[in-house]
């Protein structure tokens, strides 16, 4: 009996004895890896040396000013799988990622005359599954001070980014190379298509704004007060969504059937529907007007992954009780063929960079800036009465999408907007995703009518929101 309560003993203690040699080996790779971490933190792809810190852009200074629970700038980006999301490997993607990318790996900091970037100590943002509200603030030393989320749910992958850090195709850039990383971890057999990042990915940080801005420019944006959405709320943290999936081919062969493009025909279906189902075809001196984002690029041959983008807004008044839907078309196509050009684009940035740079209000304290800042964005936010954004299409390489089912996009609320859109397209397939704060979706109903009315099959899905 001694003999085997003492060889008992003799095997906890050779128990307790490699659990305490497992742990301090594991402690002592976390060290090394964070070390490693630590390194890469300070050395870019070029392996030239990162800046402590760096000023924000000039649509950038705006955010961090108005933002807070009820104005997020946030959006999310999401990738359906084709297999359950696992956590561990994400963490590690992101890990693997994020050295490349500089402009993500910051924290947001207060100066005494503007907001700016500085290098975030922290290694990464920790992943999380999602349970929480979609595109919340982004609370001060909340997040380990990162500016993005990473959650998982399921088979689905969610980034948040606030808008300080990038715009659309800044965000496509780093959750593309993210799930391309996710799913060599996942399947190592995809590694014979390459490591690292992917030499498409443009990993530029430079301010295309201040690079391309031009000097005296009078403000080319329209500043008449738009019809502004009503009806009652969701509850304040609450946010509906409605997902209306659609083939592109044939929302394209309807659109060139109106002689239009696929966003001037989607920008056009959105007025008429607020036109139709808000208004009540009624007249009104005030305009719907439906902010339309540009994005630079591809007018300066610039490749930057932070912001460089303008507001441009498809504008249509009603004027009678029965305009048809040819007429709203019209419409927006002049608006848009009035400001869709090269020379109006550009004083839109150069007058708020020619604003930035004015030495009045760069020498004037932050405590006095932020104010009057916020008092003009709200004021100005009164001039537009939805926004409608469209991504584009998602590409991914044919071996990785084979495991990426579907991919699609929104946006936070915002001060003055109760709906938004973002379009997107994947694998032949369009999503518009609304985002609202309105409790009755009538005019989202009113939008898919119109697609229907037009031939266009659209499955709809939608969360919680409108049941609860």
């Amino acid at each position: 009996m001694d003999k085997r309560r003492k060889a008992e003993r003799n095997k906890a203690k050779y128990t307790r004895q490699r659990i305490k040699i497992q742990k301090r080996w594991i402690r002592a790779k976390q060290r090394y890896e964070n070390k490693v971490d630590r390194r890469m933190m300070h050395v870019n792809y070029s392996g030239e040396k990162l800046r402590r810190w760096s000023s924000l852009d000039n649509t950038a200074h705006i955010f961090p000013v108005v933002a807070g629970e009820g104005m997020a700038n946030v959006f999310r980006y999401s990738f359906c799988l084709s297999e359950e999301v696992s956590p561990i490997a994400l963490n590690k993607a992101i890990r693997q990622v994020l050295p490349y990318f500089k402009i993500f790996h910051s924290r947001l900091r207060r100066g005494v005359f503007w907001y700016y970037l500085e290098e975030n100590r922290k290694l990464f943002p920790r992943v999380r599954e999602e349970q929480d509200i979609p595109c919340r603030y982004f609370a001060p030393n909340t997040n380990r001070d990162f500016l993005f989320r990473v959650s998982y749910y399921k088979n689905k992958i969610n980034f948040e980014i606030y808008h300080v850090l990038a715009d659309g195709s800044g965000a496509t850039q780093f959750t593309r190379e993210v799930v391309y990383h996710y799913l060599r971890i996942m399947h190592p057999e995809l590694s014979r298509y390459g490591e690292g990042i992917d030499p498409a990915t443009s990993l530029n940080t430079e301010d295309a704004f201040m690079t391309n801005f031009r000097k005296k420019q009078k403000a080319g944006y329209n500043k008449t007060q738009a019809y502004l959405l009503k009806g009652e709320r969701l509850d304040f943290h609450m946010t509906g969504l409605i997902h209306g999936r659609m083939p592109v081919k044939k929302i394209k062969e309807v659109a060139h059937g109106y002689g239009a493009s696929i966003n001037e025909y989607l920008v056009s279906v959105f007025i008429y529907s607020i036109y139709t189902e808000e208004m009540h075809r009624k007249v009104n001196e005030k305009p719907i007007a439906i902010a339309v984002p540009v994005n630079l690029r591809p007018y300066y041959n610039s490749d930057t992954i932070r912001n460089f983008f303008v507001m441009i807004s498809a504008r249509f008044l009603a004027e009678k009780e029965d305009h048809s839907f040819e007429e709203v078309l019209t419409a927006v196509q002049e608006t848009l063929h009035e400001q869709m050009n090269k020379e109006n684009l550009e004083s839109i940035f150069s007058y708020a960079v020619s604003r930035e740079k004015n030495k009045f209000l760069r020498l004037m304290p932050h405590l006095i800036k932020q104010p009057v800042m916020r008092t003009v964005y709200q004021g100005a936010s009164r001039n537009t009465t939805a926004t409608l954004s469209n991504i584009g299409v998602m590409e991914l390489k044919p071996e990785y999408a084979e495991y990426v089912t579907d991919f699609f996009a929104f946006l936070s609320r915002s001060y003055g907007q109760e709906l938004k859109a973002v379009t997107s397209s994947y694998k032949g397939i369009l999503t518009i995703t609304f985002s609202s704060t309105l409790k009755e979706p009538v005019v989202q109903r009113g939008f898919f009518r119109k697609l229907s009315e037009d031939g266009v099959e659209v499955s709809i899905e939608t969360n919680n929101a409108y049941y609860s």
